[in-house]
């Protein structure tokens, strides 16, 4: 089950590189070949007060059964289950943002609905309890939880669990579905 999501940061700026890496040999050979390789170089350069998603919410392999279930996936990554719900490997992963704002400088993080609803090959599945890896931990909703910016440089980055509700013999395959989290800067 994967999910991922949209956000509502300001615009950030992002250059691109992408650099070739040629290899010839020092002589010329018949022996020998000119070989090529590709490469891509990225960079995010962001502006003041802003923040951006550095990976998607992930719930990992689940095997469902005969009766319902949950999987929570805290922001520290630990997956657990209740009921009809079996977990497989250990793969999933929270969302992970950053940003940049000011040192001591209060943001208002919400979400734009408390729960989501993702879709696959079967049965919809909700997306509940969206829990921000913050110290301490908090469930964030529709209204602002404030934190602040502690860094002295003013950079941050959070990780975002939730906990998925599986249905009773949940149809096996990819689901996906999209969440929305605000943040202002105060």
């Amino acid at each position: 089950m994967r999910t991922s999501h949209i956000f509502c940061p300001l615009p950030v700026q992002r250059g691109f590189a992408a650099f070739a890496l040629l290899l010839a040999p020092a002589a010329a050979s018949p022996a020998l070949a000119q070989t090529g390789a590709q490469g891509q170089a990225d960079a995010i350069v962001l502006r003041p007060l802003s923040f951006f998603r550095v990976g998607d919410l992930d719930f990992g392999s689940i095997i469902a059964s005969g009766s319902a279930g949950t999987v929570r996936l805290a922001p520290d990554g630990t997956r657990t289950r209740t009921g009809g719900a079996t977990l497989v490997g250990n793969d999933g992963e929270p969302a992970r943002f950053a940003g940049l704002g000011t040192p001591n400088r209060q943001v208002n993080i919400s979400l734009g609905s408390n729960s989501i609803w993702i879709t696959g090959p079967g049965q919809r599945m909700r997306v509940r309890d969206f829990e921000i890896g913050s110290t301490p931990t908090a469930i964030l909703s529709t209204t602002p939880t404030r934190f602040t910016i502690a860094s002295a440089q003013g950079n941050y980055n959070f990780p975002v669990g939730a906990t998925l509700e599986v249905g009773a013999n949940q149809a096996p395959g990819d689901y996906a579905g999209t969440f929305t989290i605000t943040l202002n800067y105060l």
